[in-house]
């Protein structure tokens, strides 16, 4: 298969060694939050640069007409209940993955996120509640309830550098339940009046979606044409139309890529190499699409527009508001903006930590928390952060006075939110060593994505046998990318002294024909006791991997070598291989090199930095839980 042309950046190695979705998702959000704020910066500077500008701008209609049928909106109605259904499409798309390939796939993982994700918005809706009880604007509790991810894993990333990468991955959970029910509270209860004969044709197309998903139908400008369907039916029907971005994020699976799949692509690859028609070209096109899941080829293709160009613009559209001395004295004693702020400053770190603890106890440790403590209520304090779908419920809730003060607290909610998570981890780093470690990793069990265990007496192992850390690598001696990363490896064992190696073998036969033969010659070499020593010479020499240097190898290193030309005529190393090939099916391995640290997948880059890292976080987790 195709390969990306650095092994060390992470990117798709041999077969499909894959860059982790998640974490580009999580880099993706990290960087799409310097430019949302920057966009809001902008639409402060603009609208009190030029009010009526701003204002005539973002109020300018903008009609799209069929014939005698047309759709007339202003500009700011098109970027909120228009662009920002991709964004939705996004969230649906990822919470998806979590469910088909990510951490969810064990179901029990969900139930703290939703619980913690529930506690996190009804406890800010209490708390903004009784601020403006009795005052008239009850009405905008929607408001105050829903994180704001990009602007959450921004704040995350510059304050929380000594934070597990779960947590991460924990708040990406708890933003996806703020979504998914903040889409429920926009379609229920900010919502016109509901037509019902639209709301029917909209229902309809959704039926038709999953009818067409379960004919199989890979094309995309079908579902597209669904979808635009289904959003002008809502449109007209009275519910906000963002909520079928969402639903239709959620209808796409996400599955990794399939060896059997590769294997098929890289054979009409082959086909096509021996006579390049269009018609041929076609078919490698379609054959190495159908080999990547519909929501990460879809997740590529609009994570980036909705993280750098949807949100910054929805945030030029709505952030704006003409700020003096005397408005913002009056926002800060108006129950608007003060119930945003304590709702979530207060609220949201108090309803996610104290569910937490309450359902940690109720189920008797049964359900426990991905991180420590101490994470969590850092992770609670940078949830306290509202924008994008906060600013989408005020526009829905309030007009005037009041909505400018809506916005003000919004806003203030990104300044109160870095302080706090920065005084939480100032905190957290003053306890002593082993109580941090413990408070920033906790004892939660961690999955494990090695399907067949190591085992002394089968895999071939270096370093010492019983280290705290194991490194899995499943690699092919033709894959250049696994000879790339060998030195990586052995500068890593030679620096930490308690790591120890496992090589698994996965070659690839589709693409590298020498590489059955040079495991099954690494095997023979290890029925005489040394199969680091041919390990080591056939990375090293990848370019020659003919039987005959296998044979010159083998007297290099000093084998006996009338047995291992009987070794090798009698394919003793293949059961051994075909082990390892099907233990890596069971994994999910589809290319090489892939890694698994402590049972669990690698996803990063297979740079010394990236695999340090790995390696020592693996220390610090099995120093806390043993």
């Amino acid at each position: 298969m195709s390969s990306e042309p650095d092994a060390y950046t992470g990117q798709t190695l041999c077969g499909s060694g894959w860059r982790s979705p998640l974490r580009a998702f999580l880099r993706t959000e990290t960087g799409g939050a310097a430019v949302l704020v920057a966009s809001a910066l902008a639409a402060l500077v603009w609208v009190n640069a030029a009010p009526s500008a701003y204002t005539s701008f973002w109020d300018t209609r903008l009609s799209v007409r069929f014939g005698a049928y047309g759709i007339s909106l202003g500009l700011r109605e098109w970027v909120n209940s228009g662009l920002m259904t991709l964004f939705f499409f996004v969230v649906g798309l990822e919470a998806r993955r979590e469910f088909d390939v990510g951490e969810l796939r064990e179901r029990k993982r969900f139930a703290l996120p939703l619980v913690a994700g529930l506690s996190g918005m009804i406890v800010p809706i209490a708390l903004y509640l009784a601020v403006n009880a009795g005052h008239g604007s009850e009405q905008g509790w929607g408001a105050a309830m829903s994180t704001d991810t990009a602007f959450a894993l921004g704040v995350l990333a510059v304050v929380g550098r000594g934070t597990p990468p779960g947590l991460r991955v924990f708040i990406l959970l708890l933003t996806v339940v703020d979504d998914f029910f903040s889409l429920g509270v926009i379609a229920f209860a900010y919502s016109d009046r509901i037509a019902v004969p639209p709301l029917v044709v909209a229902i309809g197309t959704l039926a038709l979606v999953l009818l067409a998903r379960r004919l199989d139908v890979r094309r995309g400008s079908v579902y597209a044409l669904l979808g635009v369907v289904a959003w002008v039916a809502l449109l007209e029907s009275g519910v906000d139309p963002v909520v079928i971005g969402l639903a239709l994020g959620l209808l796409t699976y996400a599955y990794p890529a399939a060896r059997a799949d590769l294997e098929h692509a890289s054979g009409l690859f082959r086909l096509f190499r021996e006579q390049p028609t269009p018609e041929l070209e076609r078919s490698v096109r379609a054959g190495i699409a159908s080999a990547i899941s519909p929501n990460d080829r879809l997740q590529r293709i609009y994570h980036p527009w909705t993280s750098y160009l949807i949100v910054p613009l929805f945030a030029l559209a709505n952030a704006g508001i003409e700020i003096s001395g005397d408005q913002l004295a009056r926002a800060f004693t108006s129950p608007v903006t003060l119930g945003i702020l304590v709702a979530y400053v207060l609220g949201k770190p108090v309803g996610i930590v104290g569910a937490c603890a309450l359902a940690t106890v109720a189920s008797r440790g049964r359900l426990r928390l991905p991180v420590g403590w101490g994470a969590a209520a850092a992770g609670g304090a940078v949830c306290g952060v509202g924008f994008t779908v906060s600013l989408l419920i005020a526009t829905l809730a309030f007009h005037g006075a009041r909505l400018d003060e809506a916005k003000i607290g919004i806003l203030a909610t990104l300044v109160c939110s870095f302080l706090t998570a920065r005084l939480v981890t100032a905190a957290i780093a003053l306890l002593p060593p082993p109580l941090r470690l413990r408070s920033l990793l906790g004892k939660a069990e961690s999955i494990v994505d090695l399907a067949v265990p190591v085992d002394p007496d089968r895999d071939h192992i270096r370093g010492p046998h019983h280290a705290p850390v194991t490194v899995v690598e499943y690699g092919d001696y033709e894959c250049p990318y696994c000879g790339q990363v060998e030195p990586v490896v052995r500068e890593l064992l030679a620096d930490a002294g308690d790591v120890r190696y496992v090589w698994r073998h996965l070659p690839l036969t589709d693409v590298h024909i020498h590489a059955q033969l040079a495991a099954e010659a690494s095997e023979a070499a290890a029925c005489q006791g040394r199969f680091w020593d041919m390990h080591d010479l056939l990375l090293s020499r990848q370019e020659a991997l003919r039987i005959e240097n296998l044979y010159t190898y083998a007297a290099d290193i000093g084998l006996d070598m009338e047995r291992f030309e009987r070794d090798m005529r009698a394919h003793v190393g293949a059961a051994r291989i075909a082990e390892n090939v099907d233990s890596a099916d069971l994994s999910g391995v589809a290319g090489t090199p892939t890694f698994f640290i402590n049972g669990r997948r690698h996803h990063g880059a297979y740079n010394l930095t990236s695999l340090t890292a790995a390696v020592r976080a693996a220390r610090e987790r099995a120093s806390v839980t043993t």
